[in-house]
């Protein structure tokens, strides 16, 4: 029921800015949106990009649990699961996440969308988006700049349920003409990342790649970013 209220609040804000839009509407709004969906795609590469290579933290037993060599629906490994998550943050299970999907990547794709969307959506995007919508209320900014922020927001949002699109086969008539459109990518696209597990880290539609590729190469060289980062130690 809490997640549901969340959820509704999310979208009501959403709702609320494209409502104070209308009486102002003009062409600038379709180059807003695809500026939003574009740092949508940006936001989801860089935040990609961190949490891959960010180590988790050591004796938490995250190294027991990510090379386990067994069945990992076992009591055995269930039970040693619970007491490592007893023993980490929110923070640091959402990392661990980001490096068990690596090596068993179908994983994701077999979550539906809210379980997908409610971490983005509660932790970060959601107390963002009610802070803009007053903020908008109170300032009466133009259309185009409330669309701009409204697809943003929905993107940023949903980044990790178009992740888990880019892991099943059965994606539903709306993913599959959005990549018809080029508004969201492919499987295949993002299969390079997890061939080298060193560039195209954006999740939506991969329009930002380059930029976010770049910033990678560079942290890489500049050993800001290592590759032990990239398994729990």
């Amino acid at each position: 029921m809490k997640a549901r209220l969340l959820f509704a609040m999310f979208f009501a804000s959403l709702a609320l800015d494209l409502v104070l839009a209308g009486p102002t509407l003009d062409w600038r709004i379709l180059p807003a949106a695809f500026a939003g969906w574009y740092a949508a795609d940006l936001a989801s590469g860089l935040v990609h990009m961190y949490m891959d290579y960010r180590p988790c933290r050591p004796g938490t037993g995250l190294h027991a649990l990510y090379f386990w060599d067994g069945p990992r629906d076992s009591e055995e490994f269930l039970t040693l699961q619970a007491q490592v998550y007893s023993r980490i943050s929110a923070f640091e299970r959402i990392v661990y996440d980001f490096k068990k999907h690596h090596p068993f990547p179908d994983l994701l794709g077999r979550h539906p969308f809210w379980h997908l969307a409610k971490g983005p959506v509660f932790v970060v995007v959601l107390p963002l988006s009610l802070a803009l919508s007053a903020l908008f209320v109170a300032t009466h900014p133009p259309a185009w700049l409330l669309v701009g922020f409204a697809v943003f927001l929905l993107g940023a949002g949903t980044t990790q349920a178009f992740h888990g699109t880019l892991h099943r086969a059965d994606v539903g008539p709306v993913i599959a003409t959005m990549r018809r459109l080029g508004l969201a990518m492919s499987r295949q696209a993002h299969k390079l990342h997890h061939d080298t597990l060193v560039q195209d880290f954006a999740v939506i539609n991969g329009w930002s790649n380059p930029v976010v590729n770049f910033c990678a190469s560079t942290l890489l060289r500049a050993g800001v970013l290592r590759e032990e980062g990239l398994e729990p130690g």
